[in-house]
């Protein structure tokens, strides 16, 4: 939720119209959750869940085979999973043939935040690579969101660990396109 919150407040900063919500459903405490963000050049006036998204961040990668995440993404969509693994290795490789390869991305954001935040909170991380990855907002965007939220040496580290995971990204596909 924190992730999608941020999100939207990065695409606030650049002037866009944004909306974060999140969807949950009857289970237990501690159930997965699923988080929503939108973004438009004009208001945004619909409520409901998105059912066909133009990009996924996956942070917790047990829940692949669990669930469907994919549901609605088109094949131009993008992709971007918290692990060290790469899609075949995460059994998703057929699923990843059907899509751009330079759309689709794992990053070791769990890593990445025990890095630098001490802990394994990949929120901030994902975002800083997600803005890489899509261009869908800047990395500035993103770390002035981060500092609005936390602040002090918090919102620093995170701040970093976003740089990190956006380094990261373009050096993946740096790489990925040297060998294409």
């Amino acid at each position: 939720m924190t992730a999608a919150e941020l999100l939207s407040v990065a695409a606030f900063e650049e002037g866009r119209h944004a909306h974060a919500f999140p969807t949950f459903g009857s289970e237990r405490t501690g159930a997965p959750v699923t988080s929503f963000c939108r973004i438009d050049e004009s208001p945004i006036r619909s409520r409901e869940p998105i059912s066909a998204p133009d990009a996924l961040i996956v942070q917790d990668p047990t829940l692949l085979h669990q669930v469907d995440l994919f549901a609605g993404l088109g094949d131009d969509g993008y992709v971007l999973i918290n692990s060290s693994r790469s899609f075949d290795e995460l059994g998703l490789g057929e699923f990843a043939g059907r899509f751009r390869p330079e759309r689709l991305l794992t990053v070791p954001a769990t890593e990445i935040a025990r890095e630098h935040l001490g802990r394994p909170l990949p929120n901030t991380v994902l975002l800083g690579g997600f803005s890489s990855l899509t261009g869908a907002v800047s990395i500035e965007s993103v770390a002035k969101a981060i500092r609005d939220k936390f602040g002090g040496p918090v919102a620093d580290a995170n701040v970093v660990a976003a740089e990190n995971a956006h380094e990261y990204v373009q050096r993946e596909r740096a790489e990925a396109a040297a060998h294409a």
